[in-house]
């Protein structure tokens, strides 16, 4: 063999072994082919006030035992009861803990820690405390955190509604002496100096007690507020100057004399009326599903039943399903929330909201079906639907203020 083909054999052999061990080198470190690897249940928490946390936390538990899952992974949600005017605080206070503009590499652990309990969801008892908080956070972040259209909209689960809830007896002597029961019947029964006797009613009455729960434990007593204002005014829009007005103050703060022991009251102040009758109060402003599944404990305790009147001016909670926008949650967690919201509006969860007295927002779903509180207590008052709709208009961050600075200085602290 000549000395060129010597050469060029020896060339082409080091090409292939060179060629082997290339192919072999990428064979032994080849990456791992892409799959998806569990990272456990997707999180879900949810912030829902409490005239709805009953039966959120239900549809919740069955919603886990259910084992609903996305992309192939478990969600798990969580129920965290919170007042709604007690959630708006820490939102506006950023208790929940923003990133803003920083990394989660810059947090402490914790900040870290307090990240990882991040709110998935918002399920207030209105939507105007969704927008007050957006406007907050807009102003600092300059953009949106909950949406109002889109996919991840806020979008009411369920409905309910302030009404008049009074013991029967009492009821009828206001009605035979006032004609109507509204704020300024209640208000001209509870400055009566005479007491029950001087309205008809009986000594052993005393005088009148206004049931009105704590705005500082339940959101109801400052819609109670805003409602005795609407009828003061007869109209359903309330402005700062209209609060701040020396006469409404001296009318409202002779209403709110009659509200016993407001500055230690239970943020479940339906609940105490039927536990503890008279000596919480004669009748008062609460919420619909409040009154109707605290009703069959009124008619056990009490041999005296409740009814119950609507107003001229209704004033709605919607509470809206609320999911957080921004990159404290992630893409998962924010979808996994919409698998929840979906689950809450569909047809047999929304019955099992009738059930706890609220108005389904599933159009598909009727307050009068089967044995529902509604049809159950309509000799009571109750109304599948509403006679008079007039509703109250949202009250803005200043009208709120003022009314919770007032209470603070002129019925919390007596």
């Amino acid at each position: 063999m000549s000395r060129t083909r010597v050469v060029f054999f020896t060339i082409i052999l080091l090409a292939l072994l060179i060629v082997a061990g290339s192919l072999a080198w990428r064979a032994l470190n080849r990456p791992e082919p892409l799959a998806v690897t569990p990272h456990g249940p997707i999180q879900v928490r949810v912030i829902t006030a409490l005239p709805v946390e009953p039966w959120v936390r239900a549809a919740a538990r069955q919603f886990n035992e259910d084992k609903h899952k996305l992309e192939g992974e478990p969600i798990q949600v969580e129920v965290i009861a919170m007042d709604g005017l007690a959630a708006l605080g820490k939102w506006d206070r950023d208790e929940f803990g923003v990133l803003g503009d920083r990394s989660p590499d810059d947090l402490s652990a914790e900040e870290k820690a307090r990240l990882s309990q991040f709110p998935t969801v918002w399920l207030p008892d209105s939507r105007y405390l969704v927008e007050l908080a957006n406007v907050t956070y807009k102003e600092r972040l300059g953009r949106d955190v909950f949406l109002t259209d889109g996919e991840y909209r806020a979008r009411p689960v369920a409905v309910s509604l302030f009404a008049w809830g009074i013991y029967e007896s009492r009821a009828e002597v206001l009605q035979a002496h006032f004609g109507e029961i509204n704020w300024r019947t209640i208000h001209d029964a509870a400055i009566a100096k005479g007491g029950w006797p001087e309205l008809g009613g009986k000594p052993e009455w005393g005088f009148f007690k206004l049931v009105v729960p704590n705005p500082r434990k339940n959101v109801g007593g400052l819609a109670a507020m805003i409602a005795a204002a609407g009828e003061y005014y007869d109209r359903p829009d309330i402005s700062t100057a209209d609060v701040t007005n020396p006469e409404f103050q001296h009318w409202l703060g002779e209403l709110m004399s009659s509200v016993t022991d407001v500055s230690g009251g239970s943020a479940y102040t339906a609940e105490d009326f039927a536990l503890f009758g008279y000596s919480v109060g004669d009748g008062g402003q609460l919420l619909e599903s409040d009154l109707l599944t605290n009703m069959a404990g009124i008619e056990t305790r009490w041999a005296d039943p409740l009814r119950i009147y609507y107003p001229k001016y209704v004033t709605w909670f919607d509470f809206p399903f609320t999911v957080w926008m921004g990159p404290e949650t992630t893409a998962l967690e924010k979808n996994a929330a919409l698998e929840f919201e979906h689950f809450l509006l569909s047809p047999d969860v929304q019955r099992q909201a009738v059930a706890y007295g609220l108005r389904p927002a599933n159009p598909e779903v009727p307050v009068t079906e089967g044995d529902s509180l509604f049809v159950r207590y309509q000799d009571r008052g109750v109304r599948a639907v509403v006679p008079r709709t007039e509703a109250m208009r949202s009250p803005d961050r200043d009208v709120l203020l003022a009314l919770l600075r007032w209470f603070d200085l002129n019925v919390a602290q007596r």
